[in-house]
């Protein structure tokens, strides 16, 4: 306990739940009990670390001054997706290589605002976030309230290739977080040809589960602050409040069981280490982006995700956590830049 005490926690020892992630903190009897109340236990212990408390500093937002819209457009897409009509919310800025961009599990494609936003970005590339079915502005399919909802690899795959042709996207790059870091595993290995490279941002073939899913969707606990108390230890110790604050918000958004069921194919069922392999990085590029502060898809398990494909860039960003684009765009853009114009200078 004495580094989770420490008043600047190393990587890894920074929550409640890195602890048990790490096996330093076991959780016995109702379990439903503490995850209803997580975020209380989590700020009451991290009350008992050393010495005095340091206060953030907080910067005061500046007005906008003049209303004004910002250059991305917004809009819905038609298409059928495994053979049922869709209304896919997308939000595009840009001209330029086109980046396809895969939001968290559990969340949308607006943790990808800054990035849109970003005049530098959007003078080379064509970017363009899609929230997937069940998230944010897409609804679920009709129907949806006779099944229930889990992400699988075969289906994910699936979904990007669906919309990158819906779109008319000539060889796009995927850039994918947590869940889409994940997938963009896939899409190197399946489908190459039709892509001029992928960027995993906390991006591995596996982590495996370390807390109790049902927690996500029990009638004892609301769905929206439970959510957003598991993944507030994931964000890195260098974040501006206003960012942190609205990636948790997010969360705190997502349909009932939605986080759950992406993680169905997150912590379960997709594991891609058989397929690592076949990805031959001549044909698709792999770059694999890491925040040192994230416990769940941990540093080693991205070096160790790299070290199995020929060829893959593996980079661990410091004092990041497991939401770069959403968290800290300013510390997440010196690293992915130069990632991006390097695959797009390959043609």
């Amino acid at each position: 306990m004495a580094r989770f005490l420490a008043p600047e926690p190393v990587p890894g020892w920074n929550d409640l739940l890195a602890l048990r992630r790490q096996g330093a903190l076991g959780i016995e009897g109702d379990t439903a009990i503490f995850f209803a109340h997580l975020a209380w236990f989590k700020a009451a212990l991290a009350l008992l670390r050393q010495g005095p408390p340091r206060l953030r500093e907080v910067v005061p937002p500046r007005p906008w001054g003049e209303p004004s819209f910002e250059p991305v457009a917004g809009r819905y897409l038609r298409l059928d997706i495994e053979g049922r009509p869709h209304r896919l919310y997308v939000e595009e800025a840009g001209s330029g290589t086109p980046l396809l961009l895969l939001h968290t599990a559990g969340s949308d494609g607006r943790q990808w605002r800054e990035m849109l936003n970003d005049a530098e970005i959007t003078r080379q590339f064509r970017c363009i976030a899609f929230d997937m079915p069940w998230h944010g502005k897409s609804s679920p399919p009709p129907g949806w309230e006779q099944e229930e909802y889990r992400l699988t690899t075969a289906a994910y795959t699936g979904l990007v290739m669906t919309v990158a042709r819906a779109l008319r996207l000539e060889r796009p790059i995927v850039i994918g977080c947590s869940i889409g870091g994940r997938i963009v595993l896939d899409l190197a290995a399946e489908h190459a040809e039709a892509l001029r490279g992928v960027v995993g941002l906390q991006g591995s073939a596996f982590t495996g589960s370390y807390y109790d899913l049902s927690v996500l969707h029990h009638p004892r606990i609301h769905g929206g602050e439970v959510c957003g108390a598991m993944v507030s230890g994931l964000i890195g110790p260098a974040a501006p409040e206003a960012a942190r604050w609205e990636t948790l918000w997010h969360y705190m958004q997502g349909g009932p069981g939605v986080f759950r069921g992406d993680l169905h194919f997150y912590a379960e069922e997709g594991d891609l280490r058989s397929k690592l392999g076949r990805i031959d990085t001549t044909r698709c590029p792999v770059a694999l982006l890491t925040g040192e502060f994230d416990y769940s898809c941990r540093p080693e398990d991205t070096r160790a995700t790299a070290a199995a494909i020929p060829g893959a860039q593996a980079v661990i960003m410091p004092g990041i956590g497991h939401f770069p684009m959403s968290e800290n765009w300013p510390g997440l853009k010196p690293h992915l830049l130069p990632v991006l114009q390097e695959m797009a200078g390959r043609g």
